[in-house]
């Protein structure tokens, strides 16, 4: 059915290519105006919807930049507030977004805001903070502003090359926007993937010169936490009534973490930034233990009980992290 349907949509994914084309050609001419600025900037994105790692990738960063007067810029998917909001003492997760507020939690002293137009965010945060660098996460496609470093990410499961655009496939951006990335961060990725794996797709990416491709996978915790001091290891997991809440873009890597680990669970999935209603939490809220993600654990905190989530993160093959690193202190 699934086929069919992109079979049928596959008209409206050209008219969708040509937009995208026509768009960046007049970004490219310059009919549309692109803008740096002093303040070094890091954007953080991919060329497709959802899914590569964002928000781990921003948080990677923030730890390579720890003891720097660092500053986070997001649109703030399906917040409620409006224009520019800078994040406070008094926040909520509904004003800032989740993966900001997710953000603003873990790091205080990170200051964070979020902005859908990228240049008012930037000026703002340079006018009222004076940070030492900021990250913009998901700008990729905010081509407005032109950064000081790009990293682009794409999966090792559904490389941006192999890709269509929307709504067939899942490209919201040409492919040959790749041309505009620093790094190129292959993504949740096999631990361990061998050498000659890495250099086919290499080949396929076909980055320029000025490129470097890095690979990463998904790094889980071998405990759950309730967000406070209570943690529990994954092992006690085996032997309680589980359910999964997931409201991500792509869940198949924590399912698969999971089993490998002889966890038994029912999964209540929903799309990504989903806001939880009180019918919906009704359904997994008597569970023995409710295992959600980190993004989804600020949207459902306080509304359920035994609420648990695992973390993750990047961990690259050997040598990456320090390309990454050097690339990062050289913006400084």
């Amino acid at each position: 059915m699934l086929k069919v349907l992109r079979i049928i949509a596959f008209p409206f994914s050209l008219v969708y290519a040509l937009v995208v084309y026509v768009r960046n050609f007049l970004f490219d001419v310059g009919v549309f105006s692109s803008r740096s600025y002093v303040t070094p900037t890091i954007c953080v994105g991919n060329l497709s919807v959802g899914g590569t790692g964002k928000t781990p990738m921003t948080e990677y960063l923030i730890r390579l930049l720890d003891g720097r007067k660092t500053a986070v810029l997001s649109r703030g998917y399906k917040r409620r507030s409006n224009g520019f909001y800078l994040a406070d003492a008094e926040t909520t997760v509904l004003e800032l977004g989740d993966e900001p507020y997710q953000i603003h939690q873990k790091f205080p002293e990170v200051t964070v805001a979020v902005d859908a137009d990228r240049r008012n965010g930037i000026e703002k945060l340079e006018s009222m903070v004076g940070p030492e660098i900021i990250v913009l996460d998901d700008a990729f496609q905010h081509r407005k502003v032109k950064p000081t470093f790009s990293i682009l990410l794409t999966t090792y499961q559904n490389l941006y090359v192999n890709d269509w655009y929307l709504p067939t496939g899942s490209l919201r951006d040409a492919k040959k926007e790749a041309k505009r990335a620093d790094l190129i961060i292959v993504t949740k990725c096999p631990d361990e993937l061998q050498m000659d794996k890495k250099a086919l797709i290499i080949t396929k990416l076909q980055p320029r010169k000025h490129q470097k491709v890095l690979f990463a996978s998904l790094k889980y915790r071998d405990f759950v936490t309730d967000g406070g001091e209570k943690q529990l290891p994954l092992t006690q997991l085996r032997h309680k009534n589980v359910a999964l809440v997931t409201g991500i873009a792509s869940p198949k890597p924590l399912l698969r973490f999971l089993k490998s680990q002889d966890i038994r669970f029912k999964h209540f999935e929903f799309g990504d930034h989903h806001h939880f209603s009180d019918d919906e939490i009704g359904q997994f809220k008597d569970y023995e233990l409710i295992l959600t993600t980190e993004k989804d654990f600020v949207r459902l905190e306080g509304r359920v009980e035994h609420l648990y989530y695992l973390e993750v993160a990047h961990g690259f093959s050997a040598g990456d992290d320090e390309v990454l690193k050097k690339s990062v202190e050289g913006l400084l």
